[in-house]
């Protein structure tokens, strides 16, 4: 059998943890390996105190870089129809912020603005809404409702507990029980209530 091989000059290491200083030194190979403050890890940012803030700044830039690519596609001078609009933020904006939204339910409400005013400002483009009409108004009032990101989220995390329910793993079903303690100060992350 083949030993695992590690490539130390590109390996980072974090401690997850609400206590400041630094975590004893970590070595592969006798090699240190740097401690950083948030690692990615299959696309998903973790910070150290786990308030998704990097990961949430990170899809911002994402959706930013995204919507110029596309601009051309859904802005007002635009002859698609609005219908042609929404499907398109549908499948090149939403999975971009959607990715890993069953874990930020530990997110503050403050990083999950950051998302909501990217949807409204979106809503507002493809529209071509003025600025005296109500962000309310741009979800509820389109032929397709567009759900805010809290609902989104909400959802998603109740699809996740099923998921996790009805696994035939047996290993999976203590992840739907509260832990016992929490060093973290973080709402858990299966917890669909706020």
């Amino acid at each position: 059998m083949e030993k695992l091989k590690k490539n130390e000059t590109e390996s980072s290491h974090i401690s997850f943890a609400l206590r400041q200083g630094q975590c004893p030194p970590v070595q592969i190979n006798h090699t240190n390996i740097p401690q950083t403050e948030s690692v990615k890890y299959l696309g998903i940012h973790f910070d150290k105190v786990l308030t998704w803030k990097d990961h949430v700044l990170t899809k911002r830039k994402q959706l930013e870089h995204k919507t110029r690519e596309i601009k051309w596609l859904i802005d007002r001078h635009s002859p698609l129809s609005l219908e042609n609009k929404i499907i398109i933020y549908k499948t090149v904006l939403i999975p971009v912020w959607t990715y890993g939204i069953e874990l930020w339910r530990c997110a503050s409400n403050c990083n999950i603005e950051i998302i909501q005013r990217y949807q409204s400002k979106i809503l507002r483009i493809l529209t071509n809404a003025p600025w005296y009409v109500k962000n309310h108004t741009l979800h509820s009032d389109l032929r397709v409702r567009i759900p805010y990101v809290r609902e989104v989220y909400q959802e998603r995390i109740a699809l996740h507990r099923t998921t996790i329910a009805s696994h035939p793993n047996p290993l999976m079903a203590p992840l739907l029980h509260l832990p016992t303690t929490r060093r973290l100060k973080r709402r858990w992350t299966l917890d669909g209530t706020h």
